[in-house]
């Protein structure tokens, strides 16, 4: 899922990278606190060989160290290296605690898909998720750039969406081997592709003229949604704003890099290289 990228090194690869350059100083302590308390979240959910129990057990816990810490009481010595710092910024910047709590059930869901095999029924389904798993994480950073108006947070909303979608679209051929199926039910069986049980046919598909039209359709949808918010970039002050216009450039060049392979992404994984920055630079001064 989409995360703001920590301005300092970045140990895990990150979709939209932002350079540490763009992000205003005074708030580098604030976005590394929430990155990082995202990132060890994303790890307890997805990294490693525990079992689900577990994973959604850490998860309980590490959600009540969040609320500890929203309370004003010290975190467990288990994550105290991360809800320390976090608990510093909080107080500082008045972080509100629901969108940091709404990261953790995505992660949860994401956990008990994993284990049913599940996949999402429709494009509902999967934008609930996103409203959990993406928004959160735009709003946080509204937060800190002092906008507040509600249009303000539903293009935030329309961005953030359009990033964790294009994510799906893009890493298909990670996902789906790992148990993740976020192409939807419906929007599967609109194109022809009939999935009944997700856990072997998600597996079994290959690109082909059908899944390649879904797929195109999918990313379709995202372009639209990024489109709906990128005006954004035009009420987030000074860098802050060009680091939004970073992001939502980059994630058009994915888009672009999908269509250029025929949006066969079920084999292969488009990624951003130092190439694109010139382009997605040059696009940055004309939105």
């Amino acid at each position: 899922m989409p995360r703001p990228a920590p301005p300092s090194a970045i140990d895990h690869y990150e979709n939209f990278p932002v350079a540490s350059w763009l992000c205003p100083p005074h708030l580098r302590p604030p976005i590394t606190a929430i990155y990082h308390f995202a990132r060890t979240a994303d790890d307890i959910a997805d990294e490693g060989v525990a079992p689900a129990a577990q994973r959604l057990a850490d998860l309980a816990a590490y959600r009540a160290d969040l609320h500890a810490v929203a309370a004003g009481q010290a975190p467990s010595p288990r994550w105290a290296s991360i809800f320390a710092p976090l608990a510093v910024q909080m107080r500082a910047f008045g972080l509100p605690v629901q969108p940091l709590d709404d990261l953790l059930s995505a992660f949860a869901q994401d956990v008990v898909k994993t284990r049913d095999g599940a996949a999402y029924a429709d494009m509902d389904e999967l934008r609930d998720y996103c409203r959990r798993s993406a928004n959160p994480v735009g709003r946080l950073l509204l937060h800190l750039y002092g906008v507040h108006d509600t249009q303000a947070l539903h293009d935030s909303d329309a961005i953030c969406t359009a990033l964790q979608l294009i994510n799906f679209w893009q890493d298909l051929s990670v996902d789906i081997p790992r148990g993740r199926y976020y192409l939807p039910l419906a929007e599967c069986a609109a194109h022809g592709v009939v999935i009944t049980h997700p856990a072997t046919q998600f597996a079994a598909l290959r690109s082909d003229e059908k899944t390649t039209q879904l797929i195109a359709a999918c990313a379709d949808q995202a372009s639209a949604s990024l489109q709906k918010g990128a005006k954004l970039v035009h009420r987030v002050p000074g860098r802050a704003g060009w680091e939004l216009r970073a992001v939502v450039q980059g994630a058009r060049r994915v888009l672009d890099k999908m269509a250029a392979q025929g949006h066969r992404t079920l084999e292969q994984r488009p990624t951003l290289g130092k190439a694109d920055a010139p382009l997605i630079a040059w696009r940055m001064l004309w939105m």
